[in-house]
């Protein structure tokens, strides 16, 4: 008697972190089929406290969590650049969007910006016009051309979606995209426990 397979579906929250504007989207995969369920950005120059700013991310991270329930995060890693300032700040948007998918047991994909541009256009140094462009030609959906960030964030979601042709296969053959650990004996050094439990965010 033949098995009746399942297919792998999976809903992805890409972010691309920034402390002026947030872009952010959410894609709903079926299989090898994939549709775009929201995208948007959230404004923050308008705050001047740099600590609202951050608490603004974690409130929306949070509340895009909350109402379309993402099995992941795929996140765009901040780029090096010669103002530090700028990179520190960055990275402490970053790091507020990842606790905040942390904190309600997401897992956290991390994309360097060229990977994304690649997995996408196949061009790692491609602009943003680009990047916006072939995603709607691939994913189908109107978008407002002002709201780049929201692509870029789309963007991340979409190559986390094409790195991981794993979780395509049936679920009854693959595990979960959360990490389900095993029963297994308890870790009787600190390097055995360590090489048990490794860290959930995945360096890409």
């Amino acid at each position: 008697m033949n098995k009746t397979k399942t297919v792998k579906e999976r809903i992805i929250l890409g972010i691309d972190p920034g402390t002026s504007v947030m872009g952010y989207g959410v894609l709903h995969a079926l299989g090898k089929q994939v549709t775009v369920l929201t995208l948007g950005v959230l404004k923050l120059d308008k705050y001047e406290d740099y600590a609202l700013k951050l608490k603004k991310i974690f409130e929306r991270t949070i509340g895009l969590i909350e109402e379309y329930h993402p099995d992941e995060l795929a996140i765009e890693a901040p780029f090096f650049g010669k103002n530090v300032q700028s990179m520190l700040k960055l990275g402490r948007a970053q790091g507020v969007a990842i606790a905040a998918a942390m904190s309600r047991e997401l897992a956290v994909n991390e994309y360097a910006p060229k990977k994304i541009k690649l997995a996408v256009t196949g061009n790692g140094n491609a602009s943003k016009e680009q990047v916006a462009a072939m995603l709607q030609k691939q994913l189908k959906f109107e978008f407002d051309k002002q709201f780049y960030d929201a692509t870029d964030g789309l963007a991340a979601a979409y190559c986390h979606f094409t790195q991981n042709l794993y979780n395509l296969a049936p679920a009854d053959e693959k595990s979960s995209t959360k990490k389900k650990i095993p029963a297994k004996k308890k870790a009787s050094t600190w390097e055995a426990f360590v090489n048990q439990n490794p860290d959930k965010i995945k360096k890409k």
